[in-house]
Order: structure tokens, then C-alpha cells, then sequence
């Protein structure tokens, strides 16, 4: 047994037990994946230095670490360092925390009773005492920035002579300096920043989901990533806050101010993070955070004080209301923080506003950040000034990054002589409205630049481009292609971004009119301009319809591997809810559910479909209203799928889109057949045939086509559900027909399997038709379309693969959910119980196996005894080999 310090202990002794006493892992912690200690990137290093800023959960992922190596039997010595731990003090700390990690009590008496504890000769002995000690063990040093100068020194020197069976886990904030560069280069240690430690998306949903279970669903718990950009603190917060409200979705509001009051969720940073401030810290926060940007020279400028790099650099290492911006010194100011110190920045004098805008407007337009210094421009009062720094910015900076939110801002300020007199406002409010639910009054605004006097080809031509948009976003394919046959074989255009522009136009031209190989051709040999950064958003418009026209042909791996990166990419740069991201988003979240990957789908769609409502192309929305209704179906929510498609019908008709609204019904016969319910699927198909009969709708050929074609599949659905089975198998047959002309492959795949199950129903020989099928099916990695078509389908193709008739064919099983996958032990363990005995299995002592679940030895007791009589054994090695004959725990490897 370890020594500790009885009643009479000095007060020095009791203060360094508590240094080696290690925090708890807070209740509702969430072990990330990614951040194990078993992931492969954090498996193969000597030294972890987790460096962050307060708030971004230091302490506790040392804490999760600590119990994850306790249950590999690993000792775990905590020290947490203080500002008065001068070598002698921290060496011992050392000493005395190994002493109660490996539960020997003469471990580190020679330090211990050192009267010069700190000299090298100490740690040394230290050293080799643990290079002795014949196991592996783990050391944590947490809040490692208070160690004084000397002693960050001599962890260093512990650092650079550790022996190999030593781990050392550090937490700092970004001002402590440990001198572990050499280590980090020869790949020895690791450092753990900010980026890390945010939260995911993915994780957000996790961890809302297991706190808060399915009273907050997946846009709610989105919306609060959103909020809290993934930060520790700003989660924690936030799911605080829910926990003592009954309804989230007000909680949510309230927290993000929507109501117009700060909220509660920037009451309490306030309360955590301003209060304690110094007043000077204060106020040089509440004036630049009036800046979307932070450079310590603007800084400088806009606050008035001269040590603003100081101040900033410091606040930054202190505070966790900042975050790293691409490029240099560039800093940014939490979303949540700043909101709240622009509230104050409003309190101030007018002409102190004033003042700071117009400081912030001279400084930026001078380093040539046009569209910032326009902005304050106008808010300092300077309308002229602000106009030409528009004039200058606003269409490279839709072209170049995709601003349109800003164009419509501008829009909203602007006078419309101002426009006028104003050609290049003009087109970047026309490009902006185009692609968006507002594509009507494009058209206006492409007039007026028309009836210029000096508009030459080139002009004209562009101006095709943005009425091009305007009749994507419109549902009009006819028009989008007569409107771009002109500029087919002659371009008069130079920009190289509106080369790009033009040759992803000639390649959706290319899939509307059915051919997607040749889209995919038209892309590749299209003249690309110059690379780099200037073109690079209206590049990532290929990638989407490169994207579709695989999706067109049921060609879903090769969607899978292009979208992803182009996802990934687009959110980071352009951020998750740009409409370009909703977009492409909405086209992966497609392919994934035919992948079979259903959570994926779900977190792809999160928080998404209100922007694609407004700003999505028809496409776009109508693969993210009929993904997330499948998704909803498979869950058993039939009732969330058919509100989803009456909401995919209510935004065709707000946007007057009816290929929408008939694509809503036909989604909807397809749901009800598969339950034959056969009056139900007549009426939708009625309504559908009524909605083709208006003489309003487009009456292009292209348009007809698409359109037709699902009113053909909703039919087939429909004799299907009245079991209507020699029907069934004549309109699958035109359907198909339809589908062969577009190329549509996974649709061509589907209903394969539909007339093969018809022609069953029917008496006839349709095996070698379905197996057809499933081979097309693997090919093109398509894993739900049988059972998306039918049940009926999907469980005929499933004995067919049980049998061996086509192993490789990739069936949609039931997704397990985490309480099914743990029913193994849940039939006959508690999950108490269950943890005990997996540990068991690693050869643990009790009180190992109490550290690591954080309770006492005497409840492990009472679970072990438990185990024996349940699984009735005498001795820990019969409860392990019993288990493993039961299949409660795996094989042994």
C-alpha cells in the first residue's frame, strides 16, 4: 500500500496529495473517436502536449485518456502543476504521484527525502527508478503554462531522457513554452491545438444524442454546432442550459438571440469570460470587435492603443474568445463573444463609432481588403466612398468566394441610381439573384445592362450565362439550353472565370439532354485558365455536376469518392450552410443513403434544408427532401416522411416549381406501395395527372421528359400496390424504356428488380432477370435500391444472397442500433457488470478496475461476485473462459 499523510501531516504534505489527485471525468463526457488514446494517430508517440486556450477541454481529455489507460492496466500518476512549483516541488509532486499510481510505497524515497530535490541528479534518480520499474506507465502533467521558467526547464530535461517505457500526456496553454520542437520534428511527441479539440459536427450529434436522447433532434443539435463552432466550453454551456428547459427548440433561440435580447447562452460568457477581465482588456475588446477580422496593426488603429499586439497576443493565450484565421497574424473573434462586445460597441458615443468605422475603412482599403472597408465605409457615414469600394470589391468577391450575402446586402443599401451608374453592381446583383429563389429578377437587371450603349459580344454573352442560372434555378432545362446554343462552338470571353463558368454551362447543357459521359467529357477538356486561388469557387461548380451526372447514371462509388473531398473542401472554405455547400451537401447525402451509409446521409442534410428551400437548385432540393423522407421512413417515422414530402410540395409551389410538387407525389406512391395500399396511390397519381395537365407548366421537350418519366414509375408503383401484377409489369417496361433514353442507371437498376418481382407474381421465370440486376447493382455500389423499391424485392434478393446465389451483392441490412449491438450482454450482465467483466478479461485487480471505472473497490467486489454466481465459476480465470464459451466476451486473439 501507498503511504498518504495521516492527521498529522504538515500542511505542505496535504497540499502535494491533492497536486497528485486527479480530477473526475465529467458526467456527460463523450469519448471522441478520433481522440482515444488507441487511435492510430495518437498511439505511436512518447509525448502528447495538448496546447489550447481555456475552454477547450485540456483537463477533461487527460481525464479520459487517464481511464482509458487504467483500463489497460496501465498506473496513471496526475499532477497538477501551480504557480509556486519550483523544480524541487515538482519533482516530488512526481515522485509522490507514481507513488499512488503504482501502489508502492517506497517508490521515489530517495527524491522524496532529497534536501535538494530540484538538481539534475534528482530527476535522474527518477528516471531510472521508473526505467526499473518494469512496467509501463503514464504520466500527466496538467496546467503545465504555471510552472515557473526553471521548472518547465527541468520537465523538459524529464522530457528528453524519459526511458521508453514512460508516456507523458501535457496540458498548456498556447504561452507555454516547453522546448519539445526537436521532439515533435523526430515524430517523438505530438502536440494537440484547438482544431483538434473543437468538436465536430459528427461528435455535436453524438454528444447531444446521448445527453439529451430524442428530445433533440438532428437540425436542433446542428443549429447548436453552429452556434458554438464546435467549442468545448460554448457546447458545454449550450447543453447546460437545454438540460434545464423543457423545450430545446426555445432554449436554442433564446441562446442565439433571436428574440433580439442577448440570450442566455452570451449571458453566461459574459458572466465567465468578461467579468473577470481587467477594464482595459474590457474596453480594447468592446472596440475591435466591431472588426469581422483581427490584425494587430488594425487593432492598433481602431482601438487607439498602441501596445495592441501585446494586448492581443495575450488575450488570445488567456481567453478563449479567439480563433486562428487563414493567414499570418490574422486572428478572429468567437461568433458568441463578439456578438455580445458589439452590443457594447453600440453603447459607446456615435461619434466614437463613428470614428473607429471610419479608422477600420482607411486601414483596410490601404492593405487593399475592399470588401471589409466598404462595410465600414457605410457604417461611418462615408455613402460615397462605400459605393466605389463596392463598385471595386462586390463581383470579384461573388466570382471568387461566393458572396451572394453580401451582394444582397449591398442590394438592400444601394439606391438604384447608384446601380445604374454602376455597371459592375449591376451584374453582380444580377449573377447573385439569378441563383436564388429571387431568379426573376434577374432578367431586369440583365436588361438594363443591355441597353448600355458599349455592350459588346463578350458582354452579351455573359449576360447568357446569368440568364442561363436564372433558368436552372427555374426548373427550365429547355430554356437553360436555348439559352447557351449561341455561345456553344464561338466564346467571346477572356476571364478565365468566365471560361470556367461557361465550360461547366456547356456540361450541364451536356447531362440535361441525357448524356452524362459527355458532360463529364466537356468538363475535362474545357480550357481551365490560370490555377490558384482566383478561380477556385467557380471551379468547384464542376465538381457538382460531375457529381450528378454519376449520380444520373446509379454510378454512386464514383460520386462517393468525388463528393466527399468536394464537401470537405467547400465547408471549409465557404463555410457549412453557403449555398454551394447545401448543394453539393444535398447530392452526397443522396449517394450516401444508396451506399447504405444512413447516418452519414442524415448529418449531411442537418440544418440544411432551410437554405436550400431559398437558394438550392431544383435538383439539389429535390434530392435532399426525398433522402431525409427515406431516412425518416427506415426509422420507422412514416408519419416525419410524408410531412417532409408535403414540405418538399409546399416549397415547389412557393417557388413555383412543379416538377417538385410531382416528384413529391410520385415519392409518395412509392411509400404507400409498399404497403398496398392501392386507393391511396391512385388518388396521388390522380393528382399528378392533374398537375401535368395545367397548360401553364414549361412545355419544352427536355422538361416533358423528366417529368414523365416519374409520373410512368408512379404508376407502375401504383398497380404494384393493387397487385396488379400483368399491369405492373407493362408500365415498368415503358418506364424503363424512359429511363434507357436518359441513361438513367440506377433507375434503369430499380425497376429491373421491380418487373423481375411482377413477372414472379405473375408465374413467369424472372430469376435470371433479377440476378441481372443485382450484379449491376454491385457494380455500381448500389446497396438499398431493391429494398428502396419494394419490400417485397429487397426480401427476395436477400435469400438469394443467403443462399449464395450472389455473395457479393451488397443487401441493405437494418442498421444496428448501439442498444442492439449491446444486447449481447444485456440479456443475461447489467452494463455494470459487462464493463467489469471486459476488464477482468485484461487481467485487472480490483482496484485497477475501480480506477478505471471511477467507483470504490467495494462496488467492483459486489459486481465480481455477482459475475460468479451468473456465470457460475469459482475463480476470475472460469469467469473469463466461461464468458468467452457464452459469447459474452470476443474470442480470445
Amino acid at each position: 500500500m501507498a503511504t498518504f499523510p495521516t492527521a498529522g501531516a504538515t500542511g505542505a504534505s496535504r497540499d502535494l496529495l491533492l497536486k497528485v489527485t486527479p480530477p473526475r471525468v465529467p458526467r456527460h463526457l463523450v469519448p471522441r473517436a478520433r481522440l482515444l488514446s488507441g487511435a492510430d494517430a495518437l498511439r505511436d508517440h512518447a509525448v502528447f502536449v495538448v496546447r489550447a486556450p481555456s475552454g477547450f477541454g485540456k483537463t477533461s481529455l487527460l481525464a479520459q485518456w487517464r481511464l482509458e489507460y487504467l483500463a489497460m492496466g496501465m498506473p496513471v500518476a496526475w499532477v497538477s502543476a501551480q504557480n509556486h512549483d519550483d523544480p524541487g516541488r515538482l519533482v516530488q509532486s512526481l515522485a509522490l504521484a507514481l507513488r499512488v499510481a503504482t501502489g508502492r510505497p517506497a517508490f521515489g524515497r530517495s527524491v522524496l527525502e532529497d534536501d535538494r530535490p530540484g538538481n539534475l541528479g534528482s530527476v535522474t534518480a527518477l528516471l531510472s527508478e521508473l526505467a526499473q520499474a518494469a512496467l509501463d506507465v503514464v504520466l500527466v502533467i496538467d496546467e503545465a503554462e504555471r510552472l515557473p521558467e526553471a521548472s518547465r526547464e527541468t520537465l523538459a530535461y524529464l522530457l528528453h531522457n524519459a526511458p521508453s517505457n514512460v508516456r507523458t500526456l501535457i496540458a498548456t496553454r498556447p504561452d507555454g513554452r516547453l522546448d519539445t520542437e526537436d521532439l515533435v520534428a523526430y515524430g517523438q511527441c505530438l502536440e494537440i491545438g484547438p482544431a483538434l479539440l473543437k468538436f465536430s459536427l459528427e461528435e455535436t450529434l453524438q454528444l447531444v444524442h446521448a445527453r439529451f436522447g430524442a428530445r433533440v433532434d438532428r437540425n436542433t443539435a446542428a443549429r447548436l454546432h453552429q452556434l458554438t463552432e464546435g467549442w468545448p466550453l460554448g457546447l458545454q454551456l449550450a447543453t447546460t442550459i437545454i438540460s434545464r428547459g423543457a423545450d430545446p427548440h426555445a432554449a436554442l433561440s433564446g441562446m442565439s438571440g433571436m428574440s433580439g435580447a442577448a440570450g442566455e447562452l452570451q449571458g453566461e460568457l459574459v458572466r465567465l469570460l468578461l467579468v473577470n477581465l481587467d477594464p482595459d482588456d474590457r474596453d480594447f475588446l468592446v472596440r475591435i470587435a466591431v472588426l469581422d477580422l483581427l490584425h494587430p496593426e488594425l487593432c492598433r488603429v481602431v482601438s487607439g492603443a498602441e501596445d495592441a499586439a501585446v494586448r492581443l497576443a495575450r488575450l488570445s493565450s488567456e481567453t478563449p474568445v479567439f480563433a486562428a484565421a487563414e493567414g499570418g497574424d490574422w486572428l478572429r473573434m468567437h461568433a458568441l463573444a463578439r456578438d455580445v462586445l458589439r452590443q457594447r460597441f453600440g453603447a459607446l458615443d456615435a461619434a466614437e463609432q463613428l470614428a473607429a468605422h471610419a479608422r477600420a475603412a482607411q486601414w483596410l482599403a490601404a492593405h487593399d481588403l475592399l470588401d471589409e472597408a466598404a462595410h465600414h465605409a457605410l457604417c461611418a457615414g462615408q455613402h460615397q466612398t462605400a459605393y466605389e469600394l463596392a463598385e471595386r470589391s462586390l463581383y470579384e468577391s461573388l466570382m471568387r468566394r461566393g458572396r451572394q450575402g453580401a451582394v444582397l446586402e449591398w442590394l438592400v443599401q444601394l439606391p438604384a441610381d447608384e446601380l445604374d451608374r454602376r455597371p459592375r453592381l449591376l451584374l453582380a446583383a444580377a449573377w447573385t439573384l439569378a441563383s436564388s429563389e429571387r431568379h426573376e429578377e434577374a432578367g431586369r437587371f440583365v436588361a438594363r445592362i443591355l441597353a448600355q450603349p458599349d455592350a459588346g459580344d463578350a458582354l452579351r454573352c455573359e449576360c447568357a450565362l446569368i440568364l442561363g442560372g436564372a433558368a436552372a434555378f427555374a426548373d427550365d432545362p429547355d430554356r437553360f439550353v436555348a439559352l447557351h446554343a449561341p455561345w456553344t462552338d464561338t466564346v467571346p470571353l477572356t476571364d478565365p472565370l468566365l471560361v470556367q463558368s461557361h465550360a461547366n454551362r456547356m456540361a450541364y447543357c451536356a447531362l440535361l439532354e441525357g448524356e452524362p459521359a459527355l458532360a463529364r467529357l466537356r468538363q475535362q477538356q474545357a480550357a481551365r485558365g490560370h490555377a490558384g486561388q482566383g478561380i477556385d469557387y467557380i471551379r468547384r461548380w464542376s465538381e457538382l455536376v460531375i457529381g450528378l451526372s454519376y449520380a444520373w447514371e446509379g454510378q454512386v462509388l464514383l460520386a462517393e469518392r468525388l463528393l466527399r473531398p468536394a464537401v470537405a473542401g467547400a465547408e471549409a472554405e465557404l463555410g457549412r450552410r453557403h449555398r454551394f455547400s447545401c448543394n453539393l451537401a444535398a447530392l452526397l447525402a443522396a449517394v450516401a443513403w444508396e451506399r447504405d451509409l444512413p447516418g452519414d446521409a442524415a448529418t449531411l442534410l442537418a440544418d440544411r434544408l432551410d437554405v436550400l428551400e431559398h437558394s438550392g437548385l431544383p435538383e439539389s432540393l429535390l434530392l435532399a427532401y426525398g433522402t431525409a423522407a427515406r431516412i425518416a421512413a427506415a426509422e420507422g417515422a412514416e408519419h416525419r416522411a410524408l410531412e417532409l414530402l408535403d414540405a418538399l410540395d409546399a416549397a415547389g409551389a412557393a417557388r413555383r416549381l412543379p416538377r417538385l410538387r410531382i416528384a413529391s407525389l410520385a415519392e409518395q406512391v412509392r411509400l404507400h406501395a409498399q404497403r398496398h395500399r392501392a386507393q391511396t396511390c391512385r388518388d396521388l397519381c390522380g393528382r399528378i395527372d392533374a398537375i401535368l395537365a395545367d397548360p401553364a407548366l414549361p412545355p419544352g421537350p427536355l422538361w416533358r421528359r423528366s417529368v414523365e418519366t416519374m409520373r410512368d414509375v408512379a404508376r407502375a408503383h401504383a398497380a404494384i400496390a393493387a397487385r396488379d401484377w400483368p399491369g405492373a409489369v407493362a408500365l415498368i417496361a415503358h418506364a424503363d424504356d424512359m429511363a434507357r433514353q436518359r441513361k438513367q442507371g440506377g433507375l434503369h437498376i430499380e425497376l429491373l428488380g421491380l418487373r423481375a418481382l411482377a413477372l414472379e407474381r405473375c408465374g413467369q421465370p424472372s430469376e435470371a432477370l433479377l440476378r441481372e440486376a443485382m450484379d449491376l447493382a454491385r457494380a455500381y455500389g448500389l446497396q438499398r435500391v431493391f429494398s428502396d423499391a419494394h419490400p417485397e424485392l429487397g426480401a427476395w434478393v436477400g435469400t438469394l444472397a443467403a443462399e449464395g446465389a450472389q455473395p457479393e451483392i451488397a443487401i441493405a441490412p437494418p442498421t444496428p442500433s448501439a442498444p442492439a449491438q449491446a444486447a449481447a450482454h444485456g440479456a443475461v450482465l447489467t452494463p455494470k457488470e459487462a464493463e467489469v467483466l471486459t476488464l477482468l478479461a485484461r487481467n485487472l485487480s480490483n482496484k485497477e478496475i475501480a480506477r478505471a471505472m471511477q467507483v470504490g473497490e467495494t462496488t467492483i467486489k459486489w459486481h465480481v461476485k455477482n459475475l460468479f454466481f451468473k456465470l457460475d465459476a469459482g475463480t476470475r480465470t472460469q469467469v473469463v473462459q466461461r464468458a468467452r464459451i457464452l459469447g459474452l466476451l470476443a474470442p480470445e486473439r
